[in-house]
């Protein structure tokens, strides 16, 4: 599956590459291996050690283990205009590792692999490459080998006899190398040097690799493979083969047509003919490696994690001694993906002197070429692994990010694909010995033998002697090629006779078919999991309301799907893996496709297929379109994918010109058996004159269109206008889709990491700017932009990009660290160095550490409370003392959230950048850390999270251990020192309350620890009376959470005691976060206000009735209104986001506010000293209506149960154990009566009470019918909602 085609060629194969040793040129040491050193070595150029390791680890081996160069040797056609030919990408990719040398005694199996070439406009091609041995002929070659030999072998015996050796200095060197090559070394012996590191001209045969490849602008790896194996047996075998081999490499490159789309082509190799296929527009894209493979070497459990990651656009690294395997993977994996593209860098064969590129700060799908040995991976240091999958093919094992989120339906996707492989004979865990040299070689330790990373393309000699000795393998093999999977991708035996292997009705191998089945049907099952969650998308696509020019240049700030709505309608599991998904590129990609094609003629082939299938789904769901349910519906395509390919194998559509004699001299194409001869340039440098399918009457310029036409179907284009756009405006990090294998001197590389740089930049300024604006919510809709509200779950989505942004920001450049996360590493660094400075006495901080103690008074916000101290140490010392959290990357998320909470962020990252020192020793010069103007920049987006208020860390760490500070602020003006009763408090939060706590009376001020509140709503607080004066005015309860520094504040401007103000002995204070104050009020002193706030004097206002300020009927109608609207409001968001209800009933302007002003409206006040309560008044209307029932004065069957439940509810809040004083009975009436929808019952009870009549005057408010009505009516809004109140309102009282 490609994303891009030479739209130029419709040849089967666009070149056929030899690739070897040059004779004329002799022995070269690698280039790429010396670069290699030379990268590592500028890592020391800052400090230690200046000069270039004067002779790199290549020479420490022994010769035949050593990387030599390989030339390409000759290419046919010379180039073709619609596919320049890359010399050095082509040599690079073709032999990784350089040439291999062999003597007779070590394994010469031929092996077979793909490679990819992608060029810079995103599109690709094929390479397929077949690399073998050849004895080497030339005298002055075996004589160089060796001489190399006896120096080696002089050199080694010195390092015997010296008592340090080399080795050691080598293993220091590598203890600070970044990613070192995994390199074992042995103690060596005299024994082991005479046998493994004897190469002796006289009695060994010298062999080296070669390699034929063939590349193509389509994948065929099946029908390459066996083009390329014929070819190499042609020459091996005894008998010549039927004619030249010019003929056959001519017929494959300018006689073969690509296959048109939906039809099969067969063709003739050198001993039989060979089939391929090509699915049509209307099935899933061309795809032909074998997918059973990986599930054989990974188990479906793997390959889906694997997935998972790859959807999330993590960084995959994929590790094996195999190149095959490397490819077949990452091939596989990015197909499954259908309908969606990974949109990043993609290097399924990641070559040595690209090594460098592990740490892109961007998501990669590299493959790495392992040696291996057992311990290959302890040796591999990363640069990132905070967000890193890594997957040891071989080894049957996979290391995951931490918290990936579920793939949707898990299990019974994982039972789908099972059913189909087993159906098919793979084990669905795979094979845990799938690597060959696997079982016996466990316990093998042979040091020798594992040789150094850019050893031959092959496995190590000894393992291939272990696996003819072991007899289980071969048994096993023997049975899993009788239930037709293949298992060992690098086994290749040319079948002799290939007729003997067919059932007669189908065209091609059986084993080939069996691949094609399993194949298609396992990526049906992958593709109908995306047609059913996604069967609805279209209904999101947010179309632009601008031209489209207009909408290319704002791309990056346009939302074009809408994530909230689409969300709210999934069903709750599936949450964490969607939520995080449609952030990625390849779904905004995949929008973006959907967007600029309207009608089908222009759409994508992917695209096309996609919507086809998602019209079926639908179609079959008419009853409810739109109702997502999380009910599994498996795949039911199956079958007729199936036919499609049968049907093809079965009759194939066209069929090839045969291989004929070309115009040769007498005498060329001779070779001798058992060498690739250089073949003749002259007649395969140019294609026929005229041919069939290349010459058509049309002009060329229409056959060119007609033909990118035809490859668009499989091959998605780039050559058009929308591609570049969409390629331009995606390319936040992106910027280099691919490393250029050709050029890669120092220069290229800095440009390449400065691009990096941008990049980052770049994807830093979008990710603050979309989570502000889906933060800022309301306000943010109103000025238009995006969606509504953000849920608990994409904030976290948001915030968790967020980190990994900032993980691969600080693995960027990175030298040295300790443990996963760069983040974390660079932060213990920086407390260390901090610790010793501290530690020293005389020798002051720098003055970063002074500016690190300087309080943020604003949070105390002028109250009696002092300020928490900034410390970026002290906050790493709270996760660090968290036992919740176990690994590196976990703290710096926490630490990352703690910031963020805070406020603190951008400002603890300057801090922690401005020890430059410490930024010098641990990053390299380009690194993005180290580059002043854009660090600034970042630092300052960061800055504008301070706008807005996270409780990230507060809402994700639920049980963790806080210490809370609380101080009462009693008023100085009366009673403070005369108290003499013990106060106690009791703070509740949207998680837990703490129970009782007893409040130390001189000092009112405490601290204590206990499980995480949450957001704080209430404070109970109250004393026992005992003493003389049990009397308390108390202003206000402050409670800190000392981790994260808010700062809650629960005013209460009332009296506590028997006597006075209402005779409460404890009150219910509802409290709201204090925001951290401008910065005049920071240089006030600390000490309260001495006015007293707004807030107080309403609080005051029952105390002498007389300085109440009068709110006239509008301005009360209008406070019950707002109060309703916002609890109305409150039930109208999303349930993860709601505020606190409390607040909206017992908080300022809150319900009971608002009905307190009501009934407080027109009351007659007695004489002037003495307060009488609303509750007075419902306790008489009580009394009265206790009476009148008994008279049985009214028979209204209503009426009666009104009645019946106001009594009740009264009765029960006056018994209360509880010295609640008539105001807090009052509060907790309303919070009663609104949770069972009572209110509006009760007020007009209470309107036509003849006891209101005698308490109110004339012009009250409750005596006048319409207001009356209409506030009842207002009330009654409030029926359709399930008020749920908080422990604390209703303590003690048991309704």
């Amino acid at each position: 599956m490609t994303t891009g085609f030479s739209s130029g060629s419709c040849r089967f194969a666009d070149y056929f590459v030899i690739c070897g040793l040059d004779t004329e040129s002799g022995l070269e040491p690698d280039e790429l291996s010396a670069l290699c050193q030379y990268i590592e070595a500028t890592k020391f150029r800052d400090g230690a050690r200046g000069k270039l390791a004067d002779e790199g680890e290549n020479f420490e081996q022994s010769p035949l283990r050593r990387t030599f160069k390989s030339k390409v040797l000759a290419h046919f056609p010379e180039n073709v205009e619609w596919n320049p030919f890359d010399q050095d990408a082509v040599g690079m990719l073709c032999m990784p590792k350089g040439l291999a040398f062999r003597t007779q005694a070590d394994s010469r199996e031929p092996q077979f692999h793909c490679f990819i070439i992608t060029r810079e406009d995103g599109s690709r091609t094929y390479g397929f490459a077949l690399t073998f041995f050849e004895e080497v002929t030339s005298k002055q070659i075996c004589s160089a080998m060796q001489t190399l030999y006896h120096m080696h072998n002089a050199e080694q015996y010195d390092i015997l006899h010296t008592p340090t050796s080399p080795q050691a200095r080598d293993d220091q060197r590598h203890q600070h190398a970044l990613p070192p090559r995994p390199v074992l070394h042995a103690a060596p012996a005299i024994s082991r040097l005479q046998r493994f590191n004897s190469y002796d001209i006289s009695r060994d045969t010298l062999y080296v690799s070669k390699c034929i490849c063939l590349i193509t602008p389509m994948a065929f790896p099946q029908a390459c493979r066996k083009v390329l194996q014929q070819l190499h047996q042609a020459v091996t075998s005894p008998q010549p083969p039927p004619l030249p081999l010019e003929s056959y490499v001519y017929n494959i490159l300018y006689e073969v047509p690509m296959p048109p789309s939906g039809r099969s082509l067969k063709f003739s190799g050198v001993y039989g003919p060979v089939v391929c296929q090509r699915p049509s527009t209307s099935e899933l894209p061309l795809f032909d490696f074998p997918i059973g493979d990986v599930f054989h070497l990974l188990g479906v459990e793997n390959v889906l994690q694997l997935f998972t990651c790859a959807l999330l656009e993590m960084q995959i690294l994929l590790y094996s001694q195999h190149y095959q395997r490397l490819m077949t993977v990452a091939e596989s994996i990015t197909a499954l993906m259908f309908p969606y593209q990974w949109q990043h860098v993609y290097v399924p064969i990641l070559p040595a002197s690209l090594l460098h590129f592990l740490d892109a700060p961007v998501p990669y799908l590299m493959g790495l070429h392992s040696n291996g040995g057992q311990d290959d991976r302890t040796k591999l240091e990363l640069p990132q692994e905070a967000n890193l999958c890594f997957v040891d093919i071989d080894n049957h094992f996979i290391e995951l990010p931490e918290e990936l989120p579920q793939f949707p339906n898990k299990l019974e996707f994982i039972q789908e694909i099972s059913e189909v492989l087993m159906s098919f004979g793979v084990s669905p865990e795979g094979n845990i010995h799938s690597s060959d040299s696997q079982p016996k070689y466990r316990g093998f330790r042979s040091m020798d033998v594992v040789s150094d990373k850019r050893n031959g393309n092959l496995a190590s000699p000894l393992n291939s002697y272990l696996l003819r000795e072991n007899q289980t393998i071969a048994r096993l093999q023997a049975l899993v090629k009788r239930t037709g999977v293949s298992v060992s991708l690098e086994k290749l035996e040319v079948k002799e006779d290939a007729s003997s292997n067919k059932d007669a009705r189908f065209q091609c191998d059986e084993e080939d078919l069996k691949m094609h089945q399993l194949n298609i049907q396992v990526r049906e099952v992958f593709a109908n999991r995306f047609t059913q969650m996604f069967a609805d998308y279209e209904v999101f696509v947010i179309q632009p309301s601008q031209d489209k020019e207009s909408w290319f240049t704002n791309r990056d700030q346009m939302q074009n799907f809408d994530k909230a709505s689409f969300l709210s309608d999934q069903p709750e599991p599936y949450l964490p893996f969607l939520s995080r998904f449609l952030e990625t590129q390849m779904f905004a990609s995949f929008i973006d496709s959907k967007i600029l094609c309207h009608d089908d003629e222009e759409k994508e082939h992917t695209l096309r297929v996609f919507d086809s299938r998602v019209d079926k789904v639908r179609m079959l769901n008419v009853r409810t379109p739109t109702l997502r349910t999380s009910m599994y519906q498996k795949c039911t395509n199956i079958e007729e994918a199936e036919k499609a390919i049968e049907m093809r194998v079965a009759k194939i559509d066209h069929t090839a010109l045969h291989p004929h004699l070309l115009d040769m001299k007498i005498g060329q194409g001779r070779y001798e058996q058992g060498f690739f001869p250089r073949l003749q340039s002259d007649v395969l440098s140019t294609g026929p004159v005229s041919n069939k399918w290349t010459k058509r009457s049309a002009p060329a310029q229409w056959r060119r269109r007609d033909r990118q036409k035809q490859h668009a179907e499989h091959l998605y284009l780039d050559n058009d206008q929308r591609e570049k756009y969409i390629q331009e405006a995606r390319n936040l990090g992106t910027t280099i889709r691919q490393p250029k294998l050709s050029n890669l001197s120092p220069s290229v590389i800095a440009q390449t990491n400065w691009k990096f740089v941008e990049g980052l930049l770049k994807e830093c300024r979008n990710k603050t700017k979309r989570m502000l604006v889906e933060k800022m919510g309301r306000e943010a809709v109103e000025l238009g932009h995006g969606e509504v509200s953000i849920t608990g779950v994409e904030e976290n989505t948001l915030i968790a990009s967020l980190c990994d942004l900032l993980e691969r920001i600080w693995s960027h450049g990175l030298q040295i660290k300790q443990g996963k996360s760069a983040l974390w590493s660079h932060l213990l660094h920086y407390q260390e160095s901090k610790e010793k400075k501290t530690a020293t006495p005389g020798c002051l901080g720098p003055p970063a550490f002074i500016h690190d103690t300087e309080r943020r008074r604003s949070d105390g916000g002028g109250l009696a409370i002092a300020p928490l101290k900034v410390s970026l140490i002290q906050d790493m010392r709270h996760i660090q003392n968290m036992s919740e959290i176990k690994t590196d990357v976990g703290k710096a998320r926490a630490w990352v959230r703690l910031s963020m909470e805070k406020k603190l962020l951008s400002r603890h990252l300057k801090q922690l950048l401005s020890d430059h020192e410490l930024t010098k020793k641990l990053y390299k010069r380009y690194a993005f850390l180290r580059c002043d103007d854009e660090k600034e920049q970042f630092l300052y987006h960061l800055l504008s999270f301070n706008a807005v208020d996270y409780f990230c860390f507060t809402n994700v760490f639920t049980t963790i251990m806080i210490p809370y500070h609380v101080v009462v602020v009693s008023s100085k003006k009366l009673s403070g020192s005369m108290f003499t009763a013990n106060p106690w408090v009791c703070v509740s939060g949207e998680l837990a309350e703490t129970g009782v706590l007893q409040v130390p009376r001189n000092t009112l001020e405490i601290t204590f620890e206990c499980q995480n509140l949450g957001k704080l709503t209430t404070v109970q607080m109250g004393h026992d009376n005992s003493g003389l004066y049990a009397k308390w005015l108390v202003e206000c309860v402050v409670v800190r959470n000392e981790i994260t520094g808010h700062t809650y504040k629960f005013p209460c401007g009332r009296w506590l005691g028997k006597g006075v103000d209402d005779g409460s002995l404890e009150r219910i204070l509802v409290g709201e976060l204090m925001t951290p104050s401008t910065e005049n009020e920071e240089r006030m002193c600390r000490t309260p206000p001495m006015q007293q706030s707004p807030g107080m004097m309403r609080r005051f206002v029952t105390i002498s009735p007389n300085s109440k300020p009068k709110l006239n009927t509008g301005q009360i109608q209008e406070g019950v209104g707002e109060a309703i609207n916002g609890i109305v409001k409150h039930f109208h968001k999303p349930e993860k986001e709601r505020g606190s209800l409390t607040l909206l009933l017992c908080g300022e302007y809150g319900l009971v506010w608002a009905l307190e002003q009501v009934f407080q409206h027109g009351f007659k006040s007695p004489r002037l000293f003495k307060n009488v309560f609303i509750w007075d008044l419902l306790e008489k209307s009580q009394v009265y209506f206790e009476s009148a029932e008994q008279r049985e004065v009214t028979a209204d069957e209503n009426w009666q149960t009104r009645v019946r439940h106001f009594c009740r509810f009264m009765r029960a809040i006056n018994n209360t154990s509880r010295n609640i004083g008539k105001d807090g009975k009052f509060q907790m009436l309303v919070c009663l009566g609104a949770r069972d929808h009572l209110l509006h019952h009760w007020i007009a009870l209470l309107a036509d009470c003849p006891i209101t009549a005698q308490m109110y005057e004339d012009v009250a408010l409750i005596k006048d019918r319409s207001l009356v009505n209409s506030l009842i009516r207002v009330l009654q809004t409030l029926q359709e909602f399930n008020i749920t109140l908080e422990a604390s309102l209703v303590k003690g009282v048991g309704i």
